[in-house]
């Protein structure tokens, strides 16, 4: 039997960090809170808690690191000089990425070892280091922690709230977290002849829902 799976954080991938704390900030009305380094991927990162097991990550590459002997993950690579912050990936929480990985019904990429500072964890990555199904198809993780790391950010009342994933082959999508196991609060949403997969999720906040979206911020900030 495949353990469940859960949404355990969000991926904003900017050009730099500056630009993607930006975007978040004047999305949710609070910066993120610097994370750190990924020296085997070139990049670095910021973080905001959603919860005690969920948070955002905004993700850039680290001027300050060799490029890496590989793509980068998350796409950023692909990022041109002038992209906008947008949601880019999601990546699901399970307690087995091996079995998980395996009864995928999309390959989801190689299960790869991956540390920043004391934390240690299992991510599945991609080849070409482009998420799969343009992001809307999560990454896996499996943490070699005892506790979350969510759980030591700083509470600013944020909680998560509906993750739309949004496909031309919405059908793909919904097999693929049936197979997973997945259990969350996320809808899978025909793209109605779009060719562009796409992200938004709701995010609960002290001024109201707020939401970020895939479509570099083109999408009204509040309901």
């Amino acid at each position: 039997m495949i353990p469940s799976c859960r949404i355990d954080h969000l991926v904003v991938t900017a050009v730099t960090l500056e630009a993607g704390a930006d975007y978040v900030e004047g999305k949710l009305g609070i910066r993120p809170q610097s994370g750190g380094r990924h020296p085997r991927m070139g990049t670095h990162n910021l973080l905001l808690r959603f919860g005690h097991a969920t948070y955002l990550e905004v993700i850039a590459p680290d001027p300050a690191a060799a490029p890496p002997p590989r793509p980068r993950w998350f796409g950023l690579d692909a990022l041109r000089p002038d992209s906008r912050p947008r949601l880019s990936a999601w990546v699901a929480r399970t307690s087995n990425i091996a079995a998980a990985a395996n009864a995928a019904t999309e390959p989801l990429g190689s299960i790869e070892p991956m540390s920043r500072g004391s934390l240690a964890w299992h991510i599945t990555i991609p080849e070409d280091g482009i998420p799969v199904l343009g992001g809307v198809a999560p990454a896996l993780i499996e943490w070699s922690v005892a506790e979350h790391p969510a759980a030591g950010l700083p509470d600013h009342g944020l909680s998560l709230g509906r993750l739309e994933l949004r496909h031309p082959e919405a059908e793909r999508i919904r097999r693929l977290l049936q197979s997973l196991g997945f259990e969350g609060p996320a809808a899978v949403v025909d793209a109605d002849g779009r060719d562009t997969p796409c992200l938004s999720v709701e995010i609960q906040t002290p001024q109201g829902c707020r939401v970020l979206s895939g479509d570099g911020g083109n999408s009204d900030s509040e309901f």
